[in-house]
């Protein structure tokens, strides 16, 4: 049985929602472009998960106007994400469905030429900066019908723009957060430019159960010997089915590093690809996610060699609960003329329970000979040798679980920069195996 996939808004629509937005022309036209397409393209392929009956296009779109005039306004969930106290030192920016409620930058970054906005307002005050990359370096509007709904129809999202030679020592953290019953189309785009640095970091946050649907899209440009750390908590109601792309483009001697925790309540196809494109480039991409109920995760990660001497590293964790599936696919792909490249891969999935399903799907695609790879990739229960040595000092079994699996999740835990989402991460993974 497959779901009514009929696109639910117009092209009239589509028009009339980014000329009440104030967009460019350009804007407006991919829009109407990429609403043609999604209605001819088919939904992307999950490996191993059958997702044409979930729901991806029933949907109330819009946008809801959620200026706050403090922090304290906001519920407390998000309020233990971000520095209430100092605020205004922080480089931080809030979305409530959709519309940007809070934002602040502080005046060096500024005075650098480093662009930190909603996707909104730089599409009105850096429309050509915006033009160059959205959609055009990394994700393509006619891949399948999920990035075309996406173009169409993006509410929201963030603009990040790294001079050359800038380094930005601060993190800068967004929280999206989707507390009223209209759809998520989220696009994030972060450029960081020969020589330059930059640490990103951003939490997806949703506690209305009601069915809805997430389409997120992020682009990530690192140049020439740029560097980029790109932290994400994804944690979205049950009733929401997502769709996540998240895309980076690495130069000669630039880094990606990639962390991402998974904590969605919903079914989840995400996709985390990133093309090595200059010699001696390197990206590393780091995955937990805990499933429960009844939620079905896909999960692709994929990192693809076309420069010399570059290296990419993938290691996905997933602890799989009650009757969930978790499905990792992750991809080395060392293209021809990527000599002296090296990809490594690592898949982990632990159960704890008997009709709990796990999938771990390592593949290599060499095009090349004088190259290193390699893999593994496990699925099975809590380690009994681990567990005993735990009981035998002292420790009831159910917290000796519970110190093996937040010692398995680890690896991603560490990565992120910020001390509150760290502390948020750990919170929802002890709330998720309980």
């Amino acid at each position: 049985m497959t779901v009514e996939t009929k696109l639910p808004y117009d092209a009239e629509y589509v028009s009339q929602f980014s000329k009440n937005l104030g967009e460019p022309e350009w804007l407006t036209n991919i829009r109407l472009e990429a609403l043609q397409k999604a209605d001819q393209l088919p939904l992307p392929k999950a490996d191993k998960t059958k997702i044409d009956n979930w729901n991806f296009t029933n949907f109330k779109h819009g946008l809801k106007n959620e200026k706050i005039q403090s922090l304290e306004q906001l519920p407390e969930e998000i309020k233990a994400l971000i520095n209430v106290e100092n605020a205004q030192k922080q480089n931080l920016l809030i979305q409530r469905n959709g519309s940007l409620a809070y934002t602040v930058i502080s005046e060096e970054l500024k005075n650098q030429g480093v662009i930190f906005t909603d996707i909104a307002t730089a599409a009105s005050t850096h429309g050509e900066l915006l033009q160059k990359y959205f959609m055009t370096k990394a994700v393509k509007v006619d891949e399948h019908k999920l990035t075309a709904l996406h173009a169409a129809l993006m509410t929201g999202g963030t603009f990040i723009y790294v001079p050359k030679n800038v380094e930005v020592k601060e993190p800068l953290q967004v929280v999206y957060l989707q507390d009223e019953d209209v759809a998520l189309f989220n696009h994030v785009i972060v450029v960081a430019e020969d020589n330059s640095a930059v640490t990103y970091i951003e939490n997806y946050l949703s506690f209305n159960e009601t069915e809805n649907v997430a389409n997120i899209i992020a682009e990530v440009i690192a140049g020439t010997n740029a560097n980029v750390h790109y932290g994400a908590v994804d944690h979205l109601a049950s009733g929401m089915t997502a769709y996540v792309n998240r895309r980076g483009v690495v130069g000669r001697d630039g880094r990606i590093e990639w962390a991402f925790g998974q904590m969605n309540d919903g079914n989840t196809v995400s996709e985390n690809i990133t093309n090595l494109k200059g010699d001696g480039s390197y990206a590393d991409s780091k995955t937990v996610t805990v499933s429960r109920g009844e939620q079905k995760q896909n999960i692709t990660t994929k990192i693809v060699h076309f420069g010399k001497n570059s290296v990419g590293n993938i290691l996905n964790h997933g602890v799989v609960k009650d009757e969930a599936t978790s499905i990792f696919n992750g991809i080395g792909k060392i293209e021809h003329g990527a000599t002296k490249s090296n990809a490594e891969q690592t898949s982990r999935i632990l159960m704890l329970s008997e009709k709990a399903r796990g999938d771990a799907n390592p593949i290599l695609l060499i095009d090349e000979d004088d190259v290193m790879a390699g893999h593994a990739a496990s699925v099975g229960r809590v380690d009994p040798v681990q567990l005993y040595y735990l009981m035998s000092r002292g420790i009831q079994k159910v917290e000796a679980e519970r110190l093996i699996i937040h010692g398995f999740l680890r690896p991603v835990v560490n990565e992120l920069a910020i001390e509150n989402v760290k502390n948020q991460l750990v919170e929802v993974i002890e709330r998720k195996v309980r």
